[in-house]
């Protein structure tokens, strides 16, 4: 499925127990805080920000999108837990940025240096999105999609 995502827009995917957001980067770079480094993620325009939630409705939607927001506008970094971090279970949004990203329901949220890996719901198990130039192309997905203005 092809999702046309504009500069000012943001695309939800919808399902029955996660919802994920997706924005373009517009080529921007971003920092990757872990334990012991600071990482410079440079990006392509056709890139996109990917954010998960285990919930659906209106607050969730509203969470990722100013998760989005705060990393893409303001520069907030992106923040890699040490695996076994107390805080792990407690997120409730994790992100991921670059040209691909796939959703795994079997990893441990936050605790991936790696941008391609993002954990989700277990409806969205193996589900992958891939930026284009003009959105996303997203494999695996059969349920509702929604763009709106970020």
């Amino acid at each position: 499925m092809r999702i046309k995502i504009a500069d000012d827009e943001i695309a939800y995917l919808r399902g029955r127990t996660g919802t994920l957001a997706l924005a373009r980067t517009l080529g921007r770079y971003f920092f990757l805080e872990t334990e012991r480094e600071e990482i410079v993620l440079f990006t392509d325009p056709g890139d996109l920000i990917v954010a998960s939630s285990f919930g659906t409705g209106d607050a969730v939607e509203r969470g990722l999108r100013c998760t989005i927001f705060h990393i893409r506008e303001l520069g907030s970094p992106l923040i890699v837990l040490p695996k076994g971090h107390p805080a792990s279970p407690r997120l409730k949004v994790v992100v991921s940025v670059g040209k691909r990203t796939r959703i795994s329901c079997r990893i441990r949220p936050g605790t991936h240096p790696e941008q391609d890996v993002l954990c989700g719901a277990e409806e969205m198990d193996g589900l992958e999105i891939h930026g284009t130039n003009d959105g996303a192309e997203v494999i695996g997905f059969a349920g509702e999609v929604c763009v709106e203005r970020l």
